[in-house]
């Protein structure tokens, strides 16, 4: 009965969805996390996705405090390669790189890069800046290893989804601002701006996958504190940032029922009114992560290789 519920309740919000991104299993996605459920979801996300033939895997820690990494390189063709940041998602509480190894590893293919993915510091027990940090560090370190590595220093480009789109447009900003040159960035749905928690009216968006409630567990438990109008640590949400000049050629690709749509619009736009080569893909009928469940959709054919396109074009 209660899953009959479930599905009566979802009902209108499903009918929104384009039909061939549409899961049945949809009316059960969290709609709400709670700290108790961390352990759960931390422990499945250890599981390996496969990264298939043509690749190889690596592991190694790197900086201090010290971080896991995920490095992904390709078995045919010689270096130096472009090298890309991929930072994975989660909201900031979970996630792991070995759960998006089939990413990074079609990547590596498709493009003859090197992923390096690290497996950062997870709120709400390391809030900002452990995870940002974490990343800096693993970028730092992927550009004194560049030999080690068979990248290019000066070929790097930084991606990531959803708190990892978030992340890697924090790491673009930094590095920026320190000097660190980045070829490009790709952000996938990200997780921009703390303030859309403070939004009543969210437009029908955010049913499924990635609710109001669940961006304010996120953001409450990556800042430390719920969010609040008035300010926001300097580089915690991206979309805060007043000055994008400079920036890296960016992509930014979302759904039109996704709960961040309004906030990765509005950043793709300041980005080029700035000056920013940027990209902005968005996709009707898909909520967020609705390109996992449907990556065989026909409204996705241009989604990814999109932001494929746009890391040839730069690195």
């Amino acid at each position: 009965m209660a899953g009959v519920r479930r599905y009566a309740a979802a009902r209108d919000a499903m009918a929104a969805v384009a039909p061939d991104l549409r899961s049945p299993l949809m009316p059960f996605f969290p709609t709400t996390w709670r700290a108790w459920q961390l352990p759960l979801f931390r422990l499945a996300g250890r599981v390996r996705t496969p990264a298939g033939r043509g690749v190889t895997v690596t592991e190694r820690r790197v900086g201090e405090p010290v971080v896991r990494v995920l490095i992904t390189t390709p078995t045919e063709g010689q270096g130096p390669r472009a090298g890309v940041l991929w930072i994975h998602g989660g909201g900031f509480i979970i996630g792991t790189p070995q759960m998006e190894q089939s990413g990074t590893a079609r990547l590596a293919r498709d493009l003859g890069v090197v992923t390096v993915s690290p497996d950062y510091r997870l709120a709400p027990e390391y809030p900002f800046p452990a995870a940002l940090d974490d990343c800096m560090a693993t970028l730092r370190w992927m550009r004194a290893n560049a030999d080690e590595l068979g990248i290019d220093p000066d070929r790097i480009a930084v991606m990531g989804a959803s708190a990892g789109g978030g992340l890697s447009a924090a790491v673009a900003q930094r590095s920026h601002d320190e000097g660190i040159p980045l070829r490009a960035q790709v952000l996938v749905y990200p997780m921009l701006d703390d303030r859309t928690v403070l939004r009543e009216d969210h437009a029908g968006r955010g049913r499924f996958m990635w609710t109001p409630s669940s961006n304010r567990f996120g953001w409450t438990s990556y800042l430390g504190h719920a969010p609040r109008r008035s300010d926001a640590p300097q580089y915690s949400a991206p979309a805060r940032r007043d000055d994008l000049t400079g920036l890296p050629p960016a992509w930014i690709g979302v759904g039109e029922l996704d709960l961040f749509y309004d906030e990765d619009v509005d950043y793709a736009e300041r980005l080029k009114a700035s000056g920013v080569p940027c990209t902005l893909v968005t996709v009707p009928g898909m909520y967020h992560g609705g390109d996992v469940s449907g990556e065989k959709s026909l409204l996705l054919k241009d989604f990814h290789p999109s932001a494929q396109a746009h890391l040839r074009t730069y690195i």
